[in-house]
């Protein structure tokens, strides 16, 4: 789709309007930080959800369908899931036969990275145990965490997930290949994003695979989707990780929209219906 379309226009008007002061002021980021999370309790939801040793993961559709989707909700590794990532995985279950688990994982500041990866380990080597045709998806920060969690996974010798779906991912959280185009993102803004980065990776440095997958080892990964704007901060990140990829030998499919913003497949646009039809094609398979 090569001009964007009218809904697309508006919708990023509406994003650049309600844009988080925190993206682009060190100040604001870093009072951002200090309050943490206002809550420790249970994420409230018309969804159901279960515990799986002590992280809440809300489900959707029937346990007996045929694909399982595992879905990491994206922000920045501060933002508690929501709405937006409710319904995209109600749609995933209903239009893709699949039982879809989406987990509340620790969030910076009060936990780091260490944390969250010995949960979703937990979490997936019971999965793996029970379940087949498991599939990974993600978006920006969570899609970040599904590619370094499936090349961590490599190393204590966890099945691979059949298949891997990302859109937006964040692949490096030092952000260590400026300059970065902070103008053109109505979402995301450096400053703001080097802050939350530092804060998630904890004591691992920021180069370290299991918070910045461009920095790790790809080979045997399972084939994959990725989604990109082009006009959002982190498509020259996600385009060299790319690359990396197929020098590692992946099957990798890499579908960038012509002018969209940072996950624009998860908002409702004709681009977003493009987007999942490749998703859905990818069910048939």
């Amino acid at each position: 789709m090569s001009k964007k379309s009218f809904i697309s226009k508006i919708e990023e008007l509406y994003l650049n309007f309600t844009k988080h002061d925190y993206m682009d002021s060190k100040e604001k980021v870093e009072e951002r930080l200090s309050k943490g999370q206002s809550t420790e309790k249970p994420v409230k939801s018309i969804f159901k959800s279960i515990d799986s040793n002590g992280m809440q993961v809300f489900r959707f559709g029937d346990e007996n369908a045929e694909n399982t989707i595992v879905y990491i909700h994206g922000g920045a590794f501060i933002g508690e899931i929501n709405y937006q990532h409710f319904l995209y995985c109600y749609l995933l279950s209903r239009k893709l036969d699949a039982y879809v688990l989406a987990p509340v994982y620790p969030l910076a500041p009060k936990h780091s990275a260490n944390e969250t990866f010995n949960l979703m380990t937990d979490f997936y080597k019971d999965l793996t145990s029970s379940r087949s045709n498991i599939v990974l998806m993600g978006d920006s920060a969570g899609g970040g965490f599904v590619l370094s969690f499936c090349q961590y996974i490599k190393t204590i010798d966890l099945p691979q997930p059949d298949e891997i779906i990302v859109f937006s991912p964040w692949v490096d959280i030092g952000m260590s290949n400026p300059p970065y185009d902070n103008e053109s993102d109505p979402i995301l803004g450096e400053v703001g994003l080097r802050e939350m980065g530092k804060s998630w990776a904890g004591d691992w440095s920021l180069d370290d695979y299991r918070v910045s997958p461009t920095f790790g080892d790809n080979k045997d990964l399972p084939k994959m989707i990725i989604f990109a704007g082009d006009n959002e901060i982190f498509h020259k990140d996600i385009v060299s990780y790319v690359e990396k990829l197929e020098e590692d030998g992946v099957d990798v499919k890499f579908v960038v929209a012509e002018g969209m913003f940072h996950i624009y497949p998860l908002f409702p646009s004709p681009e977003a219906r493009a987007a999942f039809k490749i998703v859905k094609e990818e069910f048939k398979d």
